[in-house]
């Protein structure tokens, strides 16, 4: 039996979301880049070149991401350990936007409840024999 045959779901899932993620970053980054001089988005910038910015960062984002992703759905352990450090980071943003800003706390425990959920299923037993194979 493959790797790929005793992936577990909830990695698939996180895999797939990701992938979804890095997808959408993609194609906003480009559309910025596209509609650069419709007066709707040219108005919400006020630095051309930080929109130019913003698109080209958003789209590299988006596909180190999709890269990410890949890994995951491959078992790369590496790619779990990049997640991991991202949703930890996660949590440690959102406990400072609980505090800071007491009314988005539920927001932020949502966000970091299921950055929480993420990093269980990456280290279940099962996707740490996934990730070992």
């Amino acid at each position: 039996m493959s790797a790929a045959a005793r992936r577990p779901l909830g990695v698939t899932l996180i895999a797939v979301l990701a992938w979804l993620e890095g997808a959408l970053n993609i194609v906003a980054g480009a559309l910025l880049l596209v509609l650069q001089h419709e007066p709707g988005v040219r108005d919400a910038w006020s630095d051309p070149a930080a929109l130019i910015t913003s698109a080209i960062l958003t789209i590299l984002f988006g596909l180190v991401v999709v890269l990410v992703a890949g890994g995951l759905l491959r078992g790369s352990n590496g790619a779990r350990i990049v997640v991991t450090v991202v949703e930890v980071l996660a949590i440690a943003g959102d406990a400072f936007t609980a505090w800071a800003f007491p009314a988005q706390f539920a927001w932020s425990a949502i966000g970091a409840l299921v950055s929480l959920i993420v990093i269980i299923l990456l280290w279940t037993g099962r996707a740490s024999d996934f990730f070992r194979s």
